[in-house]
């Protein structure tokens, strides 16, 4: 996301513009009625001096120009580009959130809170610009940690919820050497536990771990280093569905079915999926032709299925 493009999209102009090297757009005696106007070819460059100054000349001339005008939106521009060190001072207290102002993006959204103020300024209330910048500018960094950097989407008064119950467990921990519960958090916060418990259960969804990341096993108090294992995965160290259990219940609920059944049926049953005998081998064994203990099979099992399913 670069500024000139951001600038171009909140600008709306048909005009096109020529960009100098600094982003800034052509020189002021490039274009009609701008004539007296300091041409500004470094805007970034400037002294906050001369920024403060020439912030206060561009302005006037802003408000005395068409919208829409090649002048206006090199005026426009100028002026952006004379005040990006707003947005490098306003991001330093993000220094050390991941993604903070060494990355390019929270700069170039901080210029969308800049290019904001620059266009609600009124210059006839005799305030200054960063008075209306800076709370934008921090307004759109801010936006910006909130829809990006949370690795679950949670509602905005939850995400604001875990800062204060950050800050109320920091106090609590301080006064009492101790994890505060969530009754005490409530307490400190004018909040139900109810509330708390869903803020707290909420924080956890800021930062995920991937299920691939290795994980340490070493065991506890595990002295000989040839003890330390291999480090292996969450997802390896998770159990899963056991089929096994199934059985069980299904187990449970044929007993006392198998419990009714005569003592041939029952003999069959056991040689047929107890010893994994064949129905060739099991009518040998009880002195019956293959295709009756195929019928036998058959009759068995639909009557105990017929039973399972009605209960």
């Amino acid at each position: 996301m670069s500024f000139t493009a951001t600038a171009e999209a909140m600008t709306p102009t048909t005009t096109p513009t020529t960009t100098t090297t600094t982003g800034g757009t052509a020189g002021a005696a490039d274009a009609p009625g701008l004539g007296g106007l300091p041409d500004v070819p470094c805007p970034r460059e400037l002294s906050t001096s001369d920024a403060r100054e020439l912030t206060r000349v561009f302005f006037e001339r802003l408000h005395s120009l068409e919208e829409g005008t090649h002048a206006y939106q090199y005026v426009r521009n100028t002026l952006i580009e004379m005040n990006i060190s707003l947005v490098q001072f306003a991001a330093r207290p993000f220094r050390d959130r991941p993604g903070g102002p060494e990355n390019e993006d929270i700069i170039q959204v901080g210029i969308i809170g800049l290019i904001k103020a620059i266009d609600r300024y009124d210059p006839e209330r005799n305030t200054q610009l960063t008075t209306l910048a800076l709370p934008y500018i921090t307004g759109e960094i801010k936006r910006h940690f909130r829809d990006t950097t949370w690795a679950v989407r949670v509602p905005r008064r939850l995400q604001e919820l875990r800062l204060e119950l950050a800050r109320a467990t920091e106090e609590l921990t301080a006064e009492t050497d101790q994890a505060p519960t969530p009754a005490e958090l409530a307490e400190r916060l004018d909040l139900t536990e109810d509330e708390v418990r869903q803020g707290l259960v909420a924080a956890n969804g800021y930062t995920t771990q991937s299920l691939d990341v290795p994980q340490d096993n070493v065991a506890g108090g595990t002295q000989a280093a040839t003890a330390v294992r291999a480090s292996r995965s969450l997802a390896e160290t998770m159990g899963d569905i056991d089929p096994a259990l199934e059985a069980v219940e299904d187990r449970q609920a044929l007993a006392p079915l198998l419990a009714d059944l005569d003592e041939r049926c029952t003999h069959i049953l056991e040689l047929r999926f107890g010893q994994e005998m064949t129905q060739a081998e099991i009518g040998e064994e009880i002195g019956l032709s293959q295709m009756q203990v195929s019928r036998l099979l058959t009759r068995t099992l639909g009557t105990l299925r017929a039973e399972l399913l009605q209960d």
